[in-house]
């Protein structure tokens, strides 16, 4: 007679140090690279071409070292360097000074947001959906997921820093040479890389991926502030704390000075290895700050569709609505100034005077209003979207195969968007109000570009019937919605200093809306755009409840 002896099966240890920790990385990275095979290269491409295109307009703008000398007595004032930079670069103002003291602060926060994605997208994105517990249960070390996502973050950036480099160099511009053009692309990546790394950490501290990449964002917010508040202070102290504020220290095409960038690197550094040695003190998943104790009960209000939506939009809502508030704030406090900044600037003039308006101040801010709304617009996207993210990670389903249809649950998340987009308009032009009558004396000038700004509401509108079309109909193609935005900033506002014809801004909704507080108002458009938004809504449910679920 045989016996057997059971053994207890036991789980294979996973890779811990050494080497063995980064096991995997390398098809990471190039797994990581193939799925951004789109979405890096546009953000490459849109960051190079913008900074080159700039550079080539600032000599249009001031040609004459007196349009220069103009610009440099407008911007040397509190106003002007909070929205520019360190008062340094006006010492010797050439088209390269200029480029680094009004692009540079600017550009860093988009490259920012950039790293930040990529790292998100390649880590907790991929814990939260359960990919990456199931490519760790192979030869896979437990590093090798933030490694990897680290290293192409930092690949990205080093071809945008020799973009920049080889695109600024090549064409000969006056003061814009190729040793500081490399310094110039070496600063994007510095600060692209810092951000990078501060994603590592936040990526560790929630186990939501939108909760760790609003927390680097808000990160980036603060650098931003600190940078604005220290250059337009007496002695910048504040601008040393914030990365930002390094980068521009570099004074690129001044006095070229590399070293701050060591400031970047060693931040990078510290908050890369933070990043790792926390990773190391969870578990796959989770994230380092434990989840609160919900109530025992749930509310009335999150058990209806509507509730349940608005809570889980609750913190990007809360987000964009205080950063558009001081968005508004901030150009609010230099419409003041505005006439004697643009008044010796001939092509700005022009736009000016195309755009109409009592005043400059009038046009200067319906200019401003094309800005505010089209980042209204980003928050507008990412809410109607919020549908598809829910459906691919799988927890839609659940919810419709109760009784719940699946018009209500989308039209929630739709209604969320309409409104959560209107209110944000609604906090940027209160701040812009606000912040320009105290800088003009006017006190009415608060309802009047509060009203101005709710102007743009229907054109939101049709921004969040676009979306629900392609969610509804072709869910595979929903990011094509985030060209709205782009489109409505770069044709709005861009679009008026090269001079697009006026098809394209027709092409957009934003362009229909009447410029106001420069422009009469008239209905007729909007209630056009309304009905427009209408009928795109109507279109994006029909087309959801004809179709299947999709889960990834």
């Amino acid at each position: 007679m045989s016996t057997t002896t059971a053994t207890r099966p036991t789980a294979p240890a996973g890779p811990a140090t050494g080497g063995a920790a980064l096991a995997g990385t390398g098809t990471l990275v190039r797994f990581a690279l193939r799925r951004d095979r789109v979405r890096i290269p546009v953000w490459l491409l849109a960051l190079f071409l913008g900074t080159v295109s700039t550079a080539r307009n600032f000599q249009t703008l001031y040609a004459d070292a007196e349009d220069r000398a103009n610009v440099v007595g407008t911007m040397d004032s509190p106003a002007g360097l909070a929205m520019s930079g360190p008062r340094h670069y006006l010492d010797d103002y050439t088209f390269g000074a200029m480029l680094g003291h009004q692009m540079l602060g600017f550009t860093a926060v988009l490259v920012g947001l950039m790293s930040v994605l990529v790292v998100t997208r390649h880590t907790r994105a991929e814990e939260e959906t359960g990919r990456a517990e199931l490519v760790r249960s192979t030869v896979v070390g437990r590093h090798a997921h933030l490694a990897s996502a680290l290293t192409v973050a930092l690949l990205a950036n080093l071809v945008l820093a020799l973009l920049l480099a080889t695109g600024l160099a090549g064409p000969g511009i006056d003061g814009i040479d190729a040793s500081g053009s490399l310094l110039y692309g070496a600063a994007h990546a510095a600060a692209g890389i810092v951000f990078a790394a501060v994603a590592a950490v936040t990526v560790q501290l929630t186990g939501h991926t939108r909760g760790a990449s609003g927390t680097a964002l808000a990160v980036i917010g603060i650098a931003y502030v600190l940078r604005a508040a220290g250059d337009a202070g007496e002695n910048g102290v504040l601008s040393w704390l914030s990365p930002i504020g390094w980068v521009q220290r570099t004074y690129v095409y001044v006095d070229d000075d590399w070293w701050p960038l060591l400031l970047c690197l060693a931040c990078a550094a510290a908050c890369a290895t933070a990043g790792f040695v926390l990773s190391t003190r969870r578990d796959v998943g989770a994230g380092l700050r434990p989840e609160k104790l919900g109530r025992p009960v749930a509310s009335d209000a999150l058990a209806t569709p509507l509730g349940f939506a608005l809570r889980l939009h609750r913190g990007t809502l809360v987000g964009f609505g205080t950063g558009l508030f001081l968005m508004g704030a901030m150009y609010g406090s230099i419409l003041g100034d505005a006439e004697d900044m643009l008044k010796d600037i001939d092509q700005l003039q022009e736009v000016l005077d195309r755009i109409g308006g009592a005043s400059v101040a009038e046009s200067f801010a319906s200019m401003v209003m094309v800005v505010i709304t089209a980042v209204a617009a980003v928050y507008v996207v990412m809410a109607a979207l919020r549908p598809r993210a829910e459906e691919t990670a799988g927890r839609a389903e659940p919810l419709l195969a109760t009784g719940l249809s699946r018009g209500r649950w989308v039209g929630a998340h739709l209604a969320v968007a309409a409104v959560g987009g209107t209110l944000v308009l609604l906090l940027a032009g209160l701040g812009f109000g606000i912040s320009g009558a105290a800088s003009t004396g006017d006190a009415g000038l608060v309802a009047e570009l509060t009203g101005a700004s709710l102007a743009y509401a229907p054109a939101l509108w049709v921004t969040v019937g676009v979306a629900a079309v392609l969610f509804g109909w072709f869910p595979r193609a929903s990011a094509a919605a985030w060209i709205v935005p782009v489109y409505a900033f770069v044709v709005g506002y861009l679009g008026q200093l090269l001079r697009f014809p006026d098809w394209m801004n027709n092409l957009s909704p934003f362009g229909h809306v009447p410029r106001l507080p420069a422009a009469e108002l008239s209905w007729t458009p909007l209630l056009l755009l309304t009905l427009v938004a209408a009928g795109l809504v109507r279109l994006g449910l029909a087309g959801f409840r004809r179709r299947d679920l999709e889960t990834k």
